[in-house]
């Protein structure tokens, strides 16, 4: 069962080019009493442009923004390999995270908050765009603000990391300092 983690597609696109390799992530309207949890250690990313908000990216990202380009499609562009993961549970040091990531410390502070349960996670992620990007239907199975999306079984054609190894790992060591 291949499963995809919805991102904002601005988000999903720094990935995909190599600019960033963090997400923090807290969870979707619709998730489980427990929250987002890090369920996967590989999956597809599927970009979403529900919910995007310009306010809440850093300026330098904000010209990345656009208008769903195929609406009633979802167009699977990578693959993510979950390189590590911290839960988070003090502000300060979400907020150090800042200049690593896309969001802005108002973005962070608000989803550390979100849902009066104080934590984020912090996912360091190798992306592995796809030789093709896979195309889909998209169900009203898939709609709605969910993290993760169940996608059955398909063929996912890899292609090589988008940086290095050595530089993700130099990514890896900035992220456990400010830790």
């Amino acid at each position: 069962m291949t499963h995809a983690l919805k991102e904002w597609d601005t988000q999903t696109r720094l990935l995909i080019q190599g600019r960033l390799s963090l997400l923090i992530r807290k969870g979707g309207i619709m998730e489980t009493h427990d929250g987002f949890e890090v369920e996967r250690r590989s999956f597809l990313l599927y970009p979403t442009f529900l919910h995007q908000n310009p306010e809440e990216l850093q300026p330098q990202y904000r010209d990345l923004l656009r208008d769903d380009p195929v609406p009633g499609q979802i167009q699977l562009p990578a693959l993510a390999e979950v390189v590590a993961v911290h839960k988070i549970e003090a502000l300060d040091a979400a907020l150090r995270l800042e200049p690593l990531q896309a969001l802005t410390a108002a973005a962070i502070e608000r989803r550390f908050h979100y849902r009066n349960r104080p934590w984020v996670h912090a996912l360091l992620l190798r992306i592995r765009p796809l030789s093709q990007p896979i195309i889909l239907p998209e169900t009203p199975e898939m709609l709605g603000c969910v993290s993760w999306g169940p996608l059955g079984d398909i063929e996912v054609p890899l292609g090589q990391p988008v940086i290095p190894e050595a530089e993700l790992q130099e990514r890896r060591k900035a992220l456990e300092q400010l830790l």
